[in-house]
């Protein structure tokens, strides 16, 4: 961030993009140690960015903040995701709590929450034998999974002034996974 002061004198927008999945473990199994570690990349990873852009966006009159929850943030997800699934919810709420604050800042904060989307994270469930890479498509509604390019088309979007009303939205880009 402060590179971006230097360079251009301003920050406009930020796109906090913090997550792993942890171990899949059901509630009952699952370990202080996962709990902690996924909860401090997830939730607090995403919290201690706009604590910083806040600031500076408030010096040069306000800005736009996009923070990545998931779909296991809007609703629960098998697959032994309970610490994954609470710091997602989490993100939501840190997005709505500041969007409220920092509205009258001009300062938009709003949220993401892909779906099934081809990355390393997807990989590595179907590498573990967790689902295969059809089932995991078919969780979604258009039958195939979605590619980080799609999600980067849309983080621009909240970021552009042509979202100049939107705070506090929280957007699913999952295919239709939610919808059901």
């Amino acid at each position: 961030m402060q590179t971006a002061m230097t360079r251009y004198g301003r920050l406009d927008c930020a796109f906090n993009n913090a997550g792993i999945e942890g171990a899949h473990q059901p509630l009952a199994d699952s370990t202080e140690e996962n709990w902690d570690r996924v909860n401090a990349v997830n939730l607090k990873g995403v919290w201690l960015c706009p604590r910083c852009e806040v600031a500076l966006m408030q010096q040069s009159g306000g800005g736009a903040i996009v923070n990545t929850s998931s779909v296991a943030g809007l609703v629960g997800i098998p697959f032994g995701l309970a610490a994954y699934t609470a710091a997602k919810h989490g993100v939501i709420g840190l997005t709505k709590a500041a969007a409220l604050k920092y509205a009258t800042a001009g300062i938009r904060v709003s949220a993401i929450c892909p779906g099934g989307i081809r990355t390393a994270m997807i990989d590595r469930a179907i590498d573990a034998g967790i689902l295969t890479a059809e089932a995991a498509a078919a969780l979604q509604p258009v039958n195939r999974l979605g590619i980080p390019e799609e999600v980067g088309q849309t983080v621009a979007w909240p970021c552009s002034d042509q979202s100049s009303l939107i705070t506090g939205g929280v957007l699913a880009i999952d295919g239709g996974y939610v919808a059901r």
